[in-house]
């Protein structure tokens, strides 16, 4: 069975940066269970797998536009430390959510602090980057009509309702 759209998909896989650091892998666990056309992978990667079946390997380079974007400074500010109210202590690191530009919710992780400034960074942490992937294709089956209908894979390695 090849891969195509509302297709449930078992993937093995690891995703490595440019330097050649691993950054995701599944090996020692589940493969990744994921419908196919359902945007629940990056596009990039999801293109690269339509038509291929159970059983093929394939390398991936997926450019930043297919994956998380590029980086951009515009998603970067420095913010009050009085606006964490609540939190005692902040740390480079720390994820918050916040309202992006078009007042959607958004993550924000801080970046730096000095004294009261804290510089937050809106961008996805692979944004800007090629990522990298090794994948063995382990399964292919038709999705359920209720799969389709939530958008995801239901059941070992997918989500659980």
């Amino acid at each position: 069975m090849l891969i195509a759209a509302n297709k449930a998909v078992s993937i093995d896989y690891t995703l490595t940066n440019d330097a050649g650091e691993v950054i995701d892998s599944s090996a020692g666990g589940a493969p990744l269970v994921y419908l196919h056309g359902a945007g629940n992978i990056i596009g990039g990667l999801e293109k690269a797998l339509l038509g291929k079946q159970a059983g093929d390997e394939l390398t991936v380079a997926v450019e930043p536009e297919d994956a998380y974007g590029e980086y951009s400074a515009e998603l970067v500010a420095t913010l009050n430390r009085s606006m964490f109210e609540g939190v005692d202590v902040l740390e480079v690191g720390m994820q918050f959510h916040a309202s992006g530009p078009d007042g959607s919710m958004q993550i924000v992780t801080i970046r730096e602090l000095d004294g009261d400034d804290v510089i937050v960074d809106g961008n996805h942490p692979l944004a800007g980057q090629r990522l990298n992937f090794q994948v063995k294709v382990v399964d292919v089956r038709d999705a359920s009509e209720e799969e389709v209908a939530h958008g995801h894979i239901h059941g070992e390695g997918g989500h659980h309702h």
